[in-house]
């Protein structure tokens, strides 16, 4: 939800969208001051609690790991200054960079990682990520409460050296780290604010590029300024970053074309407008937005009032006309390009013709077995979404499909702000909530291993030991091939059994000034670092 930027959809009216954008200065480009808007609230600054893209993406900015990504999307030293893999793949030992500040003073040192991962895996913590850590050794015994925090795999050697002993060869570590759920974190500070830590940005200590200032916690604006006791502080040409909240792209557009803003979304129809301007861009996500079912509900344990519901909708026209802008069609959870093995992405190889496909007399017919097998003559439920303007078009969509195509169905439609929504997702207060997923990095066991049976983001409480088992025994394979093919067969299953509705990849079109440069975008994991971005 780990994890990631909504895109936003609203329909414009012509006029705005003829006006050429001119005047292409930005009245703080003398200072470096980066003016940008964000689609959804910041839920927390608390790494540990962390888990949708705004918060991942603000606390890549405001702090530092061991490796950040660059922009080939390979994990390069960032903390770390040498590492030593040992134990066929299982030992993983660092040398720290000496002398990094925390925003308080304090040196960072090997003893924060010890304390971050520990205080994350703790059941304590509560931690929706905590399952990240499941090949360092004893983090899902700690996670169940069965060890203590201070027996996982992980030491501070000396000062400078720290050490992460895995349970299992993990391909992909190194990316999985560079995350900001594994960054280190100041004991001093978390125990010092006690609940109140990354509440706000007076109850936060921080050590990267920027510092977090003027977020109350419910703040619609807020600001990051350039972190002067960062260690590479000199290639952070930025001196502000002013990010506002604008669930609207008729808003942020209007404030992009009077130099408020350096960067705007774009809905469907203004990116036909204005996709030849010079500022267009488009940013590929390893993003699939889906529906969920509450499967604790007797009427979404049935597969085939689940089957029905994914055969009613058109997904052709829902990303062609509804949501557009760059929006893909998806084949499954997994997006296209998020992996490939010997040429071939994970999203074909996977492709069932279940899951994703529309089909209206199938879905009727399926759906007068479901209420037989059910013993009803009727099904009722709530969609939940966010109350963006995306959500807000994609939920009408959806309803409308639903009450057309399906008789004796009623669907109502609540939108709710996005820390609520993700609040209640968890808390499994649904019926069936269009949810969104954007790999956290770059293989398909970051999406699929969301739908185990123990797992923090399974909000469905989907069961079924014969997908338990597939990724399990992908985790420990180390023959690439089969591995594969173990995920391959997973994707299927989850079709099959049609476990979620896949309705599109999240692309997004934008408007982007001509004068901002240096900024990556990761389709893959944390999608923002602004940490080498200047405006020229």
């Amino acid at each position: 939800m780990k994890k990631r930027f909504l895109s936003v959809i609203a329909l414009a009216t012509l006029g705005p969208l003829l006006a050429a954008c001119s005047n292409e200065k930005n009245q703080g480009s003398d200072k470096q001051v980066l003016n940008w808007s964000i689609q959804a609230e910041l839920p927390t600054a608390d790494q540990s609690l962390a888990s949708d893209a705004v918060s991942f993406s603000i606390l890549n900015n405001i702090g530092e790991g061991l490796y950040r990504l660059d922009k080939n999307e390979k994990p390069k030293p960032a903390l770390a200054t040498k590492t030593e893999i040992t134990n066929e793949g299982k030992t993983y030992t660092f040398n720290l960079r000496k002398g990094t500040k925390w925003s308080n003073g304090d040196e960072v040192t090997a003893k924060d990682f010890v304390y971050a991962w520990q205080r994350t895996v703790d059941p304590k913590t509560n931690s929706q990520y905590a399952y990240a850590f499941d090949a360092v050794k004893n983090a899902p015994a700690i996670s169940k409460g069965e060890k203590s925090p201070q027996s996982l795999g992980i030491k501070a050697l000396g000062k400078y050296k720290l050490q992460v002993n895995l349970t299992r060869r993990v391909p992909y570590f190194q990316l999985l780290i560079s995350r900001p759920t594994f960054f280190p974190q100041n004991q001093k500070a978390v125990e010092k604010y006690g609940k109140k830590y990354g509440t706000a940005s007076k109850y936060l200590v921080t050590n990267g590029p920027f510092t977090l200032k003027n977020w109350s916690g419910t703040s619609l604006t807020w600001k990051l300024v350039k972190n002067k006791s960062y260690w590479d502080t000199k290639d952070v040409k930025l001196s502000a970053i002013n990010f506002k909240v604008t669930k609207a792209t008729t808003t942020s557009y209007n404030l992009y074309q009077t130099n408020k803003l350096d960067e705007t979304l774009l809905d469907s129809e203004q990116a036909k407008q204005l996709v030849k301007n010079p500022a267009y861009t488009v940013w590929k996500n390893a993003r699939t937005q889906y529906l969920e079912f509450n499967q604790t509900q007797k009427q979404f344990q049935n597969k085939k009032i689940r089957q029905a519901i994914s055969y009613a909708i058109n997904r052709d026209n829902l990303t062609k006309n509804v949501v557009g802008a760059g929006s893909n069609k998806v084949t499954g959870i997994v997006a296209d390009g998020t992996a490939s093995f010997k040429g071939v992405d994970f999203a074909k190889a996977a492709k069932t013709a279940d899951g994703t496909t529309y089909n209206r007399e199938k879905a009727k017919k399926l759906w007068a077995e479901g209420l037989n097998e059910l013993g009803v003559d009727s099904v009722q439920f709530t969609l939940l979404g966010d109350d963006t303007d995306v959500s807000k078009k994609v939920a009408e969509y959806i309803q409308s499909q639903l009450n057309e195509t399906l008789p004796n169905i009623k669907v109502s439609v609540a939108n709710v702000p996005y820390k609520t929504r993700l609040a209640r997702s968890t808390a499994g207060d649904f019926d069936v909530v269009i949810s969104a997923w954007g790999a956290d990095y770059a293989d398909p066991i970051s999406d699929l291993e969301l739908f185990t049976t123990d797992n923090a983001w399974n909000h469905g409480k989907w069961e079924n030991e014969e997908y338990n088992h597939l990724i399990d025994t992908s985790q420990t394979e180390g023959n690439k091939a089969k591995r594969w093919q173990l995920l391959v067969k997973a994707s299927k299953l989850l079709d099959q059994e049609q476990t979620i509705v896949p309705l599109f990849q999240e692309n997004q079109a934008a408007l982007v000034k001509k004068q901002v440069h240096g900024y990556l975008y990761h389709p893959a994991g944390v999608k923002f670092d602004f940490k080498e971005a200047y405006l020229k």
